[in-house]
């Protein structure tokens, strides 16, 4: 039994399935709908954690897998856990590792027992199974974990993404009895590919053992724009309404206001601070490349309606100074820019949700099938 959660519904869409919450963790409120910034070796990529604070975030992502090849969950257990190791006194999630069983498939072997990698750092195989993902976690001391579980590709064919998905049920439950802190709540990962009826049984399955929370994970990993929707749309329904929901690695403003649109809460990217350390800012919808000629004499503000420290403090002249010279400011500037822009974005959904103002405001965003 988990202690220290709890999530409330405090407000319904009434043409949509978008709502507001608060997820409560031990380290603190988590205002829903929400973007998480994901800091894979316990930092969120050049920012610091009072600027992290600034931009509104309060859930930041790491990633167990990385973090167990350096430093080791035990330097970091060590070190009084996560939240002391960073820095960061507010929640925290960790991933489970098995997003790298798909993005590293051409280093490592799948079995019933768990995955063999073969380390890209310094070529060691490791060997992952559930109780190992479990027990790192619970060493690194986030207060969100992630089951282990297998993501298939796309395309794959029906038998192949059933069998993975049926294994990411058994190894979820091998996940369960694994799990030793009653202060960790365990998230359970629909997998299913796009096949609905895959989706609807993992789904089914997963309610059935009264989770703490529940994600969606496998998209977002190679199929088109209108299938990651038609499978958020098909599979949020069917989880719990009084839990969390997370929908892993989705960040874009179209995808988010579609699955909000669809009763998701929580939603995690690298996008903020991989489009900063590329020259690029979201600006209101938009993506810029600062690094092209119209900015170099453009002594405006970023963007003169955000309140984030870059906005109210340097012109797009001057990023795009920095970037030209590849000062390492820039890649710090414009990713507290784009994280506040996207932590913002779903703050205001949150608002528009309680004034009953969703799909007025951000309709543009949503097919019409989405109504």
């Amino acid at each position: 039994m988990t202690t220290g959660f709890s999530f409330t519904c405090q407000a319904l869409c009434c043409k949509t399935k978008a709502r507001a919450g608060i997820f409560a963790t031990p380290h603190g409120l988590v205002e829903t709908p929400r973007f998480m910034p994901v800091g894979t070796l316990a930092n969120v990529k050049t920012v610091t954690p009072e600027q992290l604070r600034a931009t509104g975030a309060q859930l930041v992502l790491a990633n167990t897998y990385h973090l167990h090849l350096q430093p080791g969950e035990d330097i970091v257990a060590r070190a009084g856990g996560l939240h002391r190791f960073m820095a960061w006194d507010g929640p925290i999630l960790t991933d489970s590792g098995g997003f790298q069983v798909f993005s590293l498939s051409e280093m490592r072997t799948i079995a019933e027992e768990g995955v063999t990698f073969r380390s890209p750092r310094d070529g060691q195989m490791i060997h992952l199974t559930p109780e190992r993902s479990i027990a790192i976690q619970n060493a690194l001391g986030a207060d969100v974990i992630m089951a282990f579980d297998e993501c298939p590709p796309y395309p794959a064919s029906y038998d192949n993404v059933m069998d993975s998905t049926e294994r990411t049920y058994r190894w979820l439950k091998r996940c369960l009895a694994e799990h030793q802190r009653s202060d960790q709540a365990l998230f359970g990962i629909v997998q299913g590919g796009v096949y609905p009826e895959l989706r609807h049984n993992a789904a089914a399955q997963l309610a059935q053992l009264d989770l703490p929370g529940y994600a969606i994970g496998g998209v977002s990993v190679g199929e088109p724009a209108e299938l990651i929707e038609a499978i958020v749309q098909a599979t949020t329904p069917l989880l719990p309404p009084d839990k969390p929901r997370y929908l892993m690695g989705v960040g874009t403003y179209r995808e988010m206001v579609q699955a909000i649109a669809a009763g998701v809460d929580l939603f995690d990217c690298v996008i903020p601070t991989r489009l900063a350390r590329h020259g690029n800012a979201l600006v209101q919808g938009d993506r810029w490349n600062l690094r092209n000629a119209k900015f170099r004499e453009d002594f405006t503000a970023l963007d003169a309606s955000c309140a984030c420290y870059t906005c109210q403090n340097f012109s797009r002249a001057y990023l795009s100074h920095l970037l030209r010279s590849q000062e390492l400011l820039a890649y710090t500037l414009l990713s507290i820019h784009n994280i506040t822009e996207l932590v913002q974005f779903t703050q205001a959904i949150r608002r528009a949700i309680f004034n009953g103002s969703f799909t007025a405001e951000f309709g543009h965003w949503l097919s019409a099938s989405t109504y």
